[in-house]
């Protein structure tokens, strides 16, 4: 029987005294085990996963900080990793290094455990641009966003699950080291009311405005609230669908119950509700007034020096902009960019680190990171590029030099706050394994019984028409081929190439738009196509079973393309189908090369030996094929709203008469601005609705265009290459030249 690899392990954790970080915040203290998390699924851990899993178990139980749990792709990591939670039953904070991860983790988090708080925190910005001067061109690019109200919304339900629950699962991506409000001032804003007590009607309207609550007795939304007599309707910040009603007989509160706010429709009784504030930054009057003295003292302290400098037109814009943020501040409790001012906000000294998600964690808590290899190496480099950027503010006088504040943690903050933790990979980081001093948990044998591809090496002198004649078999076998190359133009010529040999080919890079890589991913499983050829993107979380061929180009390059974690990763993409292949076109072996065939022939071997202890036979996996967005997070990820969604029950109750007139209107609008191809979308949306409104099955969408062969700069450019236009500006018609050469119709 496999079991997972793990030997017997030293005390490796740095004493948090040797470490470069001053502050410490304080942490939650841990909430009573009023419930427990437990697993809901038809599956019981097999395979290597019940050792890995009691291996783990034990670690965190006795009190070790770091672990790695070694994963293959498709061996249910995810799976293991709820097992872990519901036998430690700790709070848990799962770490992925980007929004779409986050959200499949997420989603299967709801699954495993439906009766237990899984909430979602990642950034809530669909569209963000920072705040920025260049001073070469003068040029002072102001801050712009548009925040997603979902996104928002789930995050207010995190923080408050943290502070109220024991049973707390959060998937964040890497966005929860910024800084948000600080936990000692969110917990402290917060209306707790209960049936039979008091308040009077005009103090809980104060607390409200207090709690940045907007009242609006007209349109009734979320973080607003309504006066009816002598009822109050609070649509709180973290609901969705649901909204509180307090009834008050004088200054006693006579009932609470909740309701549907779009109906009115009452749905519960509710003995007690606790309401908390609009915003994570949301400050009382004391220290907004504490603040103010700081900042005002951190001006004049800046303007003497830009003065003295003789930086009179520093210190002119830095007085204007700082004076009226003051004022605003003074006025309303709040101003544009009042995050700037955060170190007065929360208290800090100069040099301490913000208030992240981390300082909400109770004490018992557990760090997952998935996807360790990538997710680590993300958090040290998020500081630096903030701290470039506001320091030439600072610089300029945009900004007062505590703006410097406003930031993420530091790599080393990061590792000094982080609780017990777990790193997930398939090819753990160098980082993590130092921490552990090569020490793992194992997890190489999939419950499906697949076992990782063959690997084959074959010269580079023919490389590409070896790889055209291997996609003819494998797209004849009904199969679907990854191919890897190094460079954009690469994927680019080499799309040409197969397509005019007649292999139905797409390119998949950087360039090409996120809506449109996931459209191109769906098309490919699809049968849209039956070659992808990409760079870098053909790796983590791609999940294609259709997939039995992947071929790695020019694979002995040496460097971050071809290093042991690139190679593994991209080999990966072929471990889901029980006939995948991996050609590896190299002429000379590099230890990358070499390790990662070894590790790749280990593991198939190890997992061939299972199989025929247990007699499994493998099979593919087989996977829904759903609608390019279908979630709020997949939307939210690509920052554009769908209009092609193609399911017929989105329309349901809904009057197709407005929307289309409404498409319509957005068309012409469209059109007017010269944006041809948005006009042409709503309009294939308009003629879809129209056919649904009919009865009638809706005409088939177009395909996406990126990605196709003749779609590359290089390509459109050499299609393009003709005559040099006439006319004296070189563009277009000069009827001087064109005279008398004309012939008239006719004739």
């Amino acid at each position: 029987m496999a079991t997972a690899s793990r030997k017997k392990k030293k005390t490796t954790d740095i004493d948090p005294a040797d470490m470069p970080v001053t502050f410490q915040p304080e942490r939650q203290a841990a909430k009573p085990k009023v419930n427990k998390f437990r697993v809901h699924s038809p599956y019981e851990p097999a395979g290597d996963q019940p050792t890995a899993i009691a291996e783990l178990v034990a670690g965190v139980e006795a009190g070790e900080r770091d672990q790695v749990l070694l994963g293959v792709t498709g061996s249910g990591k995810t799976f293991t990793m709820a097992k872990i939670i519901e036998a430690t039953q700790k709070p848990t904070l799962v770490l992925a290094p980007n929004k779409t991860l986050a959200a499949q983790l997420y989603a299967e988090m709801k699954q495993f455990f439906p009766e237990n708080a899984v909430e979602y925190f990642v950034s809530y910005y669909d569209y963000y641009q920072p705040e920025a001067y260049v001073p070469r061109s003068d040029t002072y690019i102001e801050k712009d966003s548009q925040i997603n109200e979902q996104i928002d919304r789930m995050r207010h339900a995190a923080t408050q699950a943290l502070l109220e629950r024991n049973d707390v699962i959060i998937v964040a991506s890497v966005s929860c080291i910024y800084g948000i409000g600080s936990v000692e001032t969110y917990s402290r804003m917060v209306v707790k009311l209960e049936v039979g007590g008091e308040i009077a009607r005009d103090k809980l309207i104060k607390a409200l405005v207090e709690l940045q609550y907007r009242r609006n007795d007209a349109a009734f939304q979320r973080g607003t609230f309504r006066v009816r007599g002598e009822t109050i309707d609070v649509f709180p910040v973290q609901n969705e669908d649901r909204a509180w009603r307090i009834s008050l007989f004088g200054d006693e509160i006579d009932e609470i119950s909740e309701f549907d706010p779009l109906t009115g429709e009452k749905t519960s009784d509710l003995e007690s509700i606790s309401i908390y504030a609009n915003s994570h930054y949301v400050t009382p009057r004391p220290t907004l007034t504490q603040a103010m003295t700081g900042i005002k003292q951190e001006l004049r302290d800046t303007l003497a020096t830009f003065t003295a400098e003789g930086k009179l037109l520093e210190a002119e814009r830095l007085q204007q902009r700082t004076t009226f943020d003051l004022e605003m501040i003074e006025t309303t409790g709040v101003c544009k960019g009042i995050e700037n001012y955060s170190r007065y906000l929360s208290g800090r000294a100069p040099g301490e680190p913000p208030p992240t998600l981390f300082e909400y964690l109770p004490e018992d808590a557990l760090l997952i990171v998935d996807e360790s290899h990538v997710t680590v190496p993300q958090i040290g480099g998020m500081e630096r590029g903030d701290h470039a950027r506001k320091s030439v503010l600072a610089e300029f006088g945009f900004r007062l030099p505590s703006c410097l504040d406003n930031r993420p943690l530091t790599f080393a903050e990061w590792d000094k706050f982080r609780p017990q933790s777990l790193f997930v990979s398939a090819t753990p980081g160098p980082w993590e394994m130092r921490r552990t001093e090569g020490v793992f948990a194992e997890q190489v044998i999939r419950p499906t019984g697949l076992i990782d591809p063959i690997t084959i090496v074959r010269p580079v002198e023919h490389q590409v028409d070896d790889l055209l004649a291997e996609c003819r078999l494998t797209i004849a076998d009904g199969g679907r081929v990854l191919v890897t190359t190094l460079t954009k133009r690469m994927a680019e010529d080499l799309t040409e190439y197969m397509n005019e040999a007649g292999i139905r080919v797409r390119y998949l890079h950087s360039d090409v738009d996120t809506l449109e890589r996931i459209e191109i991913i769906r098309d490919l499983r699809l049968g849209a196509f039956d070659v992808l050829i990409g760079i870098n993107l053909l790796r983590e979380g791609l999940d294609i079973p259709e997939c039995s061929l992947v071929a790695i180009l020019d694979a002995d390059k040496e460097g971050f393309l071809r290093s042991r974690t690139s190679l593994i990763q991209t080999i990966g993409r072929a471990a889901r189908n029980v006939d995948g292949r991996v050609l590896l076109y190299a002429d000379k072996m590099t230890d990358s090369l070499a390790y990662a065939i070894e590790e790749t022939a280990r593991r198939r071997e190890k997992q061939s030996l299972w199989n025929e202890e247990h007699g499994i036979t493998p099979q593919s996996v087989r996977k829904h094929i759903g609608e390019a967005i279908s979630s709020v997070f997949e939307q939210d990820y690509v920052t554009v709203a769908p209009t092609a969604d193609g399911s017929v029950q989105e329309m349901v109750g809904k009057d197709y008469k407005a929307a289309i007139a409404d498409l319509e209107k957005k068309m012409r609008e469209a059109s007017a601005e010269l944006e041809f191809e948005t006009a042409a979308r709503l309009r294939d949306e308009i003629r879809r609705l129209e056919a649904l409104e009919l009865g009638m099955e809706p005409p088939p969408l177009p395909q996406s265009s990126a990605g196709m062969p003749g779609t590359s700069p290089k390509a459109i450019a050499r299609r393009n290459r003709g005559p040099v236009p006439l006319g004296p500006g070189g563009g277009g018609y000069d009827p001087q030249q064109a005279k008398g050469r004309g012939k008239r119709r006719g004739r």
